[in-house]
């Protein structure tokens, strides 16, 4: 058994959590931090500074004020954490990862299980491809986010960035007057209704296509991700982790 601290349990991605932990017979929730509300299934503390209970992992999805806290919590008492909130500084990110010396930390943008097989996989196949493709990235989300491009298309850029080390990041082209370059990586974004998430990654060579694609249809695929995170994360030594490690050990 599992036992979690649910860091930002009241909000949207809380309940997501909440309720796939309850579908499930190898972990359990014993307390929640949330500056607001409660929780018929479990505690709820407004702070770490509160929290009296131990727990064998934390699941974060909150937001990038509380990480001093949490960080605090979590390498006192030895406790690792999966960190879903997005939005942090460099400064944070810098912050997480040296957090890692002391405590096991998970850390991922998104938290789905097939998009991070989706960059393995295009990770794969820029280095079969190499040069011979071009590689664009199309992503669509909703019409209430804010950033573009997603989080999520720059991640799978950047795992293939990782095999072309001499990428280079188009998101512009109505203004970039020029013919395309073997090493750019076309990145587009599309906004509109109530999209939860599309990535769609072509490598486009002379007479064929290879294209990779994933779409989530609501955001319980996050909260699952990260449960299968915290469970995953439960065992390990001090360090920093991702959804990388968790496939290579599926």
């Amino acid at each position: 058994m599992t036992d979690i601290i649910l860091n930002g349990c009241n909000g949207k991605m809380g309940t997501f959590v909440t309720n796939a932990v309850l579908d499930r017979d190898d972990c359990r929730i014993v307390a929640g931090v949330d500056l607001y509300g409660d929780n018929i299934n479990y505690k709820v503390y407004r702070s770490f500074d509160d929290v009296d209970v131990k727990a064998d992992v934390i699941i974060d999805f909150s937001n990038p004020s509380v990480l001093d806290s949490m960080l605090a919590y979590a390498k006192k008492n030895n406790t690792p954490a999966v960190i879903c909130t997005t939005g942090f500084s460099e400064a944070q990110v810098e912050q997480i990862k040296a957090a890692s010396a002391d405590v096991a930390l998970f850390y991922s943008g998104n938290m789905s299980l097939g998009i991070n097989l989706i960059i393995e996989l295009s990770k794969k196949a820029a280095a079969v491809l190499s040069n011979n493709f071009d590689v664009e990235i199309i992503e669509k989300h909703h019409n209430q986010k804010i950033d573009a491009p997603s989080g999520t298309a720059l991640m799978i850029a950047d795992g293939i960035s990782e095999v072309k080390t001499d990428s280079q990041y188009v998101y512009d082209r109505h203004s970039y007057r020029k013919k395309r370059e073997a090493n750019e990586i076309g990145i587009h974004a599309i906004r509109g209704g109530t999209i939860v998430g599309e990535h769609e990654v072509i490598f486009a060579g002379h007479d064929e296509i290879f294209s990779l694609k994933h779409q989530a249809l609501s955001k319980e695929v996050f909260a699952v991700g990260a449960v299968n995170a915290a469970v995953y994360l439960k065992s390990k030594q001090s360090g920093m982790y991702d959804m990388g490690d968790l496939l290579s050990e599926t």
